[in-house]
């Protein structure tokens, strides 16, 4: 525990997700990340789905009434589908010069507090030597427009992906550090039922007492920290998601068993809410998750069905991890995913706790 009362607890709400804006409990959060506003393929302006419009509108009033303190994050895709518009954006002075300027009037004018670049992968040296010229003039055009408007600085974060899946690529870290408040280190979707052949943990905390060569957490934050990162520069990306795989022999349903992909959705990907009811509901609740120590997650397995996820316990141990560390915090993608704010609440509570003992002991 250290003695901070600033530690971020960031939270992701995606437009396409069933939970109503006026339904987050914000007075669990410092930060409120508003998911996901995207690309325009030609202009390079910052647009917003025209069914989710009034939802990003009124999203900053709507969560500063539960908590007038939360600070709210206008977060932008450019990832996966989006990554060859993102691509020829980085590539081009002008292009940069309107995104950073779009992202800059459009936080504005919803009243956001902040930006987040959020899905970028590492690529070739080129391109992330123009990532880190965009992410160096964007943030010379936040204090500029903030000088002029006499507003407070907007905050501008990257989500970034763990280091050792990215193999020999490399973000501009230099850049980054220079220019970010802090980076979200997006330490899960590891193993996934649909890329795989064998059930693998997709956001380990660590890898086996008998194998390192699991992709986890700690080896993934560890990374960027030899990077040269400042922890107080690192916010952990915890997941409110599972997957669920499909065992080729019930009899071996160990870490690393024979799978023949996905089950229950057509990815395999399961929201927490939704494990929490298919684990209950099996057996008439005979059946049990449990949590593994040495990976730091929860497994749940019946019949061909082999399931890993992040219960409380899991959050609390990595919320714990991330103290030790002495990081800035964590974030969670995605809110809609908790059941009844469990887990939100798990995270919140052992950061109270932890403040209460530093307190008390000192």
């Amino acid at each position: 525990c250290s003695s901070s009362d600033n530690w971020i607890r960031a939270g992701y709400w995606h437009s396409g997700s069933t939970l109503p804006v006026s339904e987050i409990n914000s007075a669990l959060f410092t930060h409120l990340m508003c998911a996901f506003a995207r690309i325009n393929s030609s202009t390079y302006h910052i647009v917003i789905n025209s069914t989710y419009e009034q939802s990003f509108s009124h999203f900053t009033n709507t969560v500063k009434r539960k908590n007038p303190s939360v600070s709210t994050v206008l977060s932008i895709w450019g990832g996966k589908q989006d990554s060859e518009i993102f691509s020829s954006l980085i590539n081009q002075s002008s292009s940069r010069q309107s995104f950073i300027e779009s992202s800059i009037e459009t936080a504005r004018h919803y009243g956001f507090d902040g930006l987040n670049l959020a899905g970028v992968m590492p690529g070739h040296s080129t391109s992330m030597t123009n990532l880190g010229t965009l992410l160096e003039d964007w943030r010379a055009a936040v204090a500029s427009e903030s000088r002029n408007s006499g507003k407070l600085e907007l905050i501008l974060v990257m989500t970034g992906y763990n280091f050792p899946a990215t193999r020999l690529l490399s973000y501009p870290v230099e850049s980054m550090k220079k220019s970010l408040d802090w980076v979200n280190v997006l330490a899960f979707d590891n193993y996934l039922p649909t890329r795989y052949n064998f059930t693998g943990p997709h956001s380990a905390l660590y890898g086996s007492s008998s194998s390192s060569s699991w992709l986890n957490i700690n080896t993934s934050v560890q990374e960027w920290l030899n990077r040269g990162f400042s922890a107080t520069k690192l916010v952990l990306c915890m997941p409110y998601h599972g997957y669920a795989w499909t065992l080729v022999n019930t009899n071996d349903n160990a870490v690393g068993a024979p799978a023949s992909g996905p089950t229950i959705t057509r990815d395999g990907s399961i929201g927490y809410k939704f494990i929490k009811t298919y684990i209950g509901d099996y057996g008439y609740g005979a059946a049990a998750s449990v949590y593994n120590g040495t990976f730091g997650v929860n497994f749940f397995t019946s019949g061909q069905t082999w399931i890993n996820f992040d219960s409380v316990e899991a959050i609390r141990a990595r919320v714990s991890f991330a103290k030790e560390k002495g990081l800035l915090g964590y974030s969670v993608f995605q809110l809609a995913n908790d059941d009844n704010w469990e887990l939100s609440t798990a995270g919140m509570n052992f950061v109270i706790a932890c403040l209460y003992l530093v307190k008390y002991y000192a």
